[in-house]
């Protein structure tokens, strides 16, 4: 089959920005709270009932609200038309019940492949929904082992991490445009912070699957075709988001609190590289991305002496759409994508007890609470030193990886 190109790799939290930037207002003065309580909402001129826990609440009576399939609601105070409390303790929704919710919502001829970790709503294969399954289960672990290895203990998810796949593109853009909007066609898979779930679709052609008669064929077919170089940059995109979603539910990272994008996009591209003919695992864990170590080291690109400090303290040069024209634009994202994969890569490789620490403030910050840019940089100095010494020894180092 012919692969579709991707202009270049998404931005896939740059939605957080636009959901805080409109909450950190009435929302950062707040307090945390866990009750389990009935709201009744008023959205888009439509009552919405949402049984939940309020994350955080804010003095004029706004609230930003999980509801018990891991959904995030923002709710201003106008928008709160009622709320009543729940005598039953907040809980998740287990399997059968999550697995309804998520299919009341999307069109109809889904079915349901569980993991012991996921929950995979598909219209496509059920051959390649276990093989998602599969490859997010390993993803799962590896990642899980990593982190272990390091020191950095990590949590159980509060339940069963969702992955919808669509059978083929059009229908998936039908879907996602909604919450991608123009971007749709230049993605082929995302993590949303607001619904926790990861969005894709069959990335083989449905059809070619099915006409393997068997389940060890088509696993064969699903392997031959993602098998292929022209592939990878797919998968690797799949695997991506995969990361962020465990990242965002091991408490590791916590949605919509202001930790920087470099980070979560760092840790992403350290783990995107999947080893598919291994059956074990990501044998190549933490391998040097090319693509990413290419860009760094262009004899074209021109690199600002202060890329790191801007990188750590504005997540707009990551979204192509910083204020300084050095940073702007297409070009920059990818010199941006390609920073934040160097300096994670340096870090977890040269100072790993102290990223595990960093890690570790990160994962404290609570949601909608803004650090200001000399906060983000005095957090990062705090465990790697003062930029001007980190960067000379960034630079050597990375100079010298091949």
């Amino acid at each position: 089959m012919t692969f579709p190109r991707l202009r270049s790799r998404p931005v896939t939290l740059s939605w957080r920005i636009a959901i805080c930037g409109a909450l950190w207002g009435c929302l950062a003065a707040g307090s945390i709270l866990c009750g389990d309580e009935y709201f009744f909402l008023k959205k888009n001129g439509t009552e919405v009932q949402v049984r939940g826990r309020v994350i955080v609440e804010a003095e004029d009576g706004g609230a930003l609200i999980e509801d018990r399939a891991g959904r995030l609601w923002a709710a201003e105070s106008d928008q709160i038309v009622k709320r009543e409390k729940d005598q039953v303790p907040f809980a998740r929704l287990d399997a059968d019940k999550m697995a309804e919710a998520v299919l009341d919502q999307l069109p109809d001829g889904f079915d349901v492949h569980k993991t012991a970790h996921y929950l995979i709503c598909y219209n496509t294969s059920p051959a390649y929904a276990r093989w998602c399954g599969g490859l997010f289960e390993r993803l799962y672990r590896a990642f899980n082992n990593f982190w272990d290895r390091q020191g950095m203990t990590l949590s159980e998810p509060a339940g069963l991490l969702v992955a919808i796949i669509f059978s083929d593109e059009r229908t998936y853009r039908e879907y996602a445009v909604v919450e991608l909007g123009e971007s749709v066609h230049s993605i082929v898979g995302y993590y949303n912070l607001m619904t926790n779930r990861v969005v894709m679709y069959d990335l083989t052609g449905a059809q070619k699957i099915r006409q393997a008669k068997d389940r060890v064929r088509q696993s064969v077919e699903i392997n031959r075709v993602l098998s292929r170089p022209e592939a990878a940059s797919l998968v690797a995109t799949i695997i991506h988001e995969a990361t962020h979603q465990i990242a965002f539910n091991c408490g590791m990272q916590t949605r919509l609190a202001d930790v920087p994008i470099w980070v979560s996009e760092g840790i992403a591209m350290y783990f995107e590289t999947p080893d598919l003919k291994s059956s074990r695992g990501w044998r190549g864990l933490g391998a040097v991305n090319r693509t990413r170590l290419k860009r760094f080291h262009s004899p074209n690109r021109s690199r600002p002496a202060d890329s790191i400090r801007v990188l750590l303290s504005d997540d707009r040069w990551i979204q192509g759409r910083a204020e300084d024209p050095r940073f702007q634009g297409r070009e920059a994202v990818l010199d941006a994508y390609a920073e934040a994969w160097c300096l994670a890569y340096y870090l977890i490789k040269h100072h790993p007890d102290e990223f595990v620490k960093y890690m570790q403030l990160l994962a404290e910050k609570r949601p909608l609470q803004q650090d200001t840019a000399e906060q983000r940089v005095a957090d990062f100095e705090r465990f790697f030193g003062t930029l001007p010494g980190l960067e000379q020894k960034f630079l050597r180092q990375m100079s010298r990886v091949r």
